[in-house]
């Protein structure tokens, strides 16, 4: 049991310090790596309040540089009427399925943007449709970041506006998820046990992820975000191909 924690405590450093740098991958890596050493559905549980006392300080850090127009007027009620479609369809039988598919269309949506750069915001019948696809992941699977990220990135192109922005988003899809969760007895004596051991990372997880973001050219910043894109796709795909077998 030792050895799983330590383990955990690792994944939990990587996916906290990654979400620092970045604004987004800290749920993808948890669900994708955490899930080979705990089920997903007792390590979810654990890690969204600790993500969000994360996002509540990346707010506190960036709150000038929130997008809250863009936030109100253009991404939440999109985002909002998604997510809520997902918590509804939670239990869904073909859920696994879906999130295969979903898997395959973030990665190819990251490799298009790694091969052919586009600089300019999505149309916006693109951005609507793209937003509700990510709040319904977001309600089903707990990691449908990837399609809003996607949308955000092309709309923000400076880093801080960007992680900013996101970790508002977080705060609240996250806090649905939280509810659904409480609603659904998922918070036993292990539940809360493995919060305690994850929280011990967070500080030092934030320290690293507030240098890799302030260290990241804008060049190389725009490169990562992509790249941990394609990197959650594919962990989505793997993990519900196997999860199919």
């Amino acid at each position: 049991m030792t050895v799983t924690l330590v383990a955990l405590a690792a994944i939990a450093l990587v996916a906290f310090a990654t979400e620092g740098a970045i604004g987004f991958g800290g749920t993808v890596i948890a669900a994708s790596i955490g899930a080979q050493v705990l089920p997903i559905e007792a390590l979810l549980p654990a890690f969204v309040p600790l993500n969000l006392a994360l996002s509540s300080w990346l707010v506190t850090r960036g709150a000038p540089s929130v997008a809250w127009r863009m936030l109100a007027v253009e991404i939440a009620l999109p985002v909002g009427v998604g997510a809520a479609g997902g918590l509804v369809l939670f239990h869904l039988p073909a859920k696994t399925l879906l999130a295969l598919a979903f898997g395959v269309f973030v990665a190819g949506l990251a490799v298009l943007q790694l091969v052919r750069p586009a600089d300019r915001p999505l149309a916006r019948p693109w951005q609507i449709a793209l937003l509700v696809l990510g709040g319904v992941a977001h309600g089903l699977f707990g990691t449908g970041g990837p399609m809003i990220v996607y949308v955000v990135r092309r709309k923000l192109p400076d880093k801080l506006a960007f992680r900013s922005t996101l970790a508002v988003l977080w705060l609240v899809l996250n806090t649905a998820l939280l509810l659904n969760f409480l609603s659904l007895d998922l918070y036993q004596r292990h539940t809360l046990d493995l919060g305690i051991v994850l929280a011990i990372v967070i500080v030092p997880a934030l320290w690293i992820g507030e240098r890799v973001h302030h260290a990241l050219e804008p060049a190389r910043f725009e490169r990562v975000v992509w790249l941990m894109l394609l990197v959650a796709g594919l962990a989505l795909v793997v993990r519900n191909a196997i999860a199919l077998l």
